[in-house]
């Protein structure tokens, strides 16, 4: 076989799986993510359900796949916005990607309620899978600020001793796993804010706190504010 026509054909896989992804992303918004099956999205890019088991070998690889482009999506629009304030102090591209971060999920409800509520299968917790590669460099663009934020202008951090035995444990095992390149008391600042930041984006996405604001803005703004006193950088306002 030719490489022109081995090309040919990658190319043709790779806009059938575009396709595919379109589809499920259509059903994902439009009817839910239960709607996300293989033969509903068979039916979208019409071919028969076990014909889409010669791109994907199930459910869960589907649903890993099209989690990674929602992944991908998100951290292209957070790393956007980071260099669009390139030369600014590392404390105003912090406050930018996070205010990305929000845009992109009140804009897709439904992908970032796919990526971040749904439960993630064995074979997509694998460090190898695409799924799983999308969402650490997602996750890579509130750490590397920070990092940087550290590396530059530390911090104020909790008295290692006086944690839990059981938090100090493991604010150092994934110290470890970064590398060491903040210390487990400057891991838990930063795992700290992530957790507020993502468990109010959470609560807005999937319309938990509906009972008290139709308008959830300020509130975020003040959940930047709070957390730009916990990063130090007193003299940034959430404007």
């Amino acid at each position: 076989m030719s490489s022109h026509t081995g090309s040919r054909r990658e190319r043709l896989r790779q806009a059938t799986l575009e396709e595919i992804h379109a589809a499920a992303r259509k059903l994902l918004v439009e009817q839910g993510s239960a709607a996300v099956t293989i033969n509903a999205v068979a039916r979208q890019v019409g071919m028969s359900g076990p014909a889409l088991y010669h791109y994907y070998a199930g459910h869960d690889d589907l649903v890993g796949a099209v989690t990674a482009d929602f992944f991908r999506e998100l951290a292209a629009a957070m790393e956007q916005a980071r260099d669009a304030h390139a030369d600014a102090p590392t404390g105003e591209r912090i406050l930018a990607v996070c205010r990305a971060m929000r845009a992109w999920a009140i804009v897709h409800p439904a992908e970032f309620g796919w990526i971040f509520a749904s439960p993630i299968a064995p074979p997509n917790r694998r460090p190898d899978s695409v799924r799983h590669q999308a969402a650490l460099r997602f996750e890579q663009v509130l750490l590397d600020l920070t990092i940087e934020l550290w590396q530059t202008r530390p911090f104020p951090v909790p008295d290692l001793a006086g944690l839990p035995a059981s938090l100090r444990e493991q604010l150092t095992g994934y110290s470890a796993t970064i590398d060491g390149r903040l210390p487990p008391e400057a891991a838990h600042v930063f795992l700290t804010c992530w957790i507020r930041l993502y468990g109010l984006l959470c609560m807005e996405v999937l319309h938990q706190l509906d009972f008290a604001y139709t308008d959830m803005e300020p509130v975020f703004e003040e959940c930047l504010r709070d957390l730009a006193v916990a990063l130090g950088l007193d003299d940034y306002t959430a404007a």
